[in-house]
């Protein structure tokens, strides 16, 4: 197999397999592509048994790639379990695999292999997402377009789970909304097009944190070139989190190499929350379990004062409690329990 002349580059999540056996069913095996694929899956899954799945409905060679493996067209490379699955320029393109810090809480992350496509291929990489959760691919499309390159989004409408494709459609300038039988004869079509004479000036920033990514660098300089400090802390290892200067995609780094958009974080934050609040809920129970086994054997003035305690705290579980369960601030003031 020869190099590629275009790089297909494909992210997934929730209800990711079904769609990819879909979409490589229909792929000819003479496209002069590499095709590039991130799906979303347990560290300790078992990436060759996908693999070998996705093989049985396609005349594509379907690989778990190594470190170093050059890129051949007509080739579909599958991203190994934890581990980020990257495009690398020069000479001769190859493919970095790589245990790098997650992004978006993912490694593999689809925004990570969007992002050195990007930076390898400019105007020749072709980004596609499709079904999933949450917001993983929506940064990387954007990284696609930054630098030239083409813009696909499976039709929302008929995804498993919508939530990625229409994440991408809201903030990013998609060049194709399709379904999932129309993305092969699509994909064949653009990459059998001339590529464009003229490529686009790669930006700087993402050359950078291309550059992260590989570890080549990953420290408070390198992040200060790109961004500027925030009061906000990484979910992840606790440093500081740096707002990221350039896109329209609000997106966050740390120095150690973490990254995650706005509403990743967001989501992140919300989980911690409630997780927090639900340990201050089970500290609360066993202050009113204490307070009650020393209301029983108080007596006197200390026996009030108990008493006066032990009915704001439950006033304050019941609050608490109905705004765990609800999801909202309660409306009304709870009555204490008996």
């Amino acid at each position: 197999m020869s190099a590629p002349t275009y790089l297909i580059v494909v992210g997934t999540s929730a209800g990711g397999m079904p769609a990819l056996v879909e979409f490589v069913t229909n792929l000819p095996a003479t496209i002069p592509a590499a095709i590039l694929v991130v799906q979303h899956f347990a560290p300790d899954a078992d990436g060759q048994h996908l693999v070998e799945r996705l093989g049985r409905h396609t005349a594509l060679p379907c690989r778990l790639p190594t470190d170093g493996e050059v890129l051949k067209a007509g080739t579909l490379y599958l991203a190994p379990p934890d581990r980020h699955l990257l495009a690398k320029d020069g000479s001769v393109p190859h493919l970095l695999v790589t245990k790098g810090p997650r992004e978006n809480h993912y490694r593999p992350a689809i925004d990570a292999l969007f992002r050195s496509a990007a930076v390898a291929y400019g105007a020749r990489a072709v980004g596609v997402v499709l079904t999933g959760m949450l917001h993983d691919g929506t940064a990387g499309l954007e990284f696609i377009k930054r630098c030239g390159g083409i813009a696909i989004v499976q039709d929302p409408h008929e995804a498993a789970f919508p939530s990625m494709p229409e994440s991408a459609l809201q903030n990013v300038d998609v060049d194709y909304v399709v379904p999932l039988s129309q993305m092969a004869a699509l994909l064949d079509e653009i990459t059998h097009s001339p590529p464009p004479q003229r490529q686009p000036i790669i930006p700087e920033d993402l050359k950078q944190e291309a550059a992260i990514a590989e570890r080549v660098v990953g420290d408070t300089i390198a992040v200060d070139s790109i961004a500027h400090l925030v009061p906000l802390t990484c979910p992840d290892c606790g440093g500081n989190l740096w707002e990221v200067n350039e896109g329209k995609v609000l997106r966050y780094r740390c120095h150690t190499g973490h990254a995650y958009t706005a509403d990743g974080l967001l989501h992140n934050s919300q989980q911690q929350l409630e997780e927090t609040l639900w340990v201050a809920l089970r500290m609360m129970e066993e202050r009113k379990n204490l307070l009650t086994g020393m209301a029983a054997r108080d007596e006197g003035a200390y026996s009030a004062q108990r008493a006066e305690k032990l009915n704001e705290i439950k006033m304050h579980i019941n609050r608490l409690r109905e705004f765990l369960l609800s999801g909202s601030s309660p409306t009304t003031v709870a009555t204490p329990e008996d």
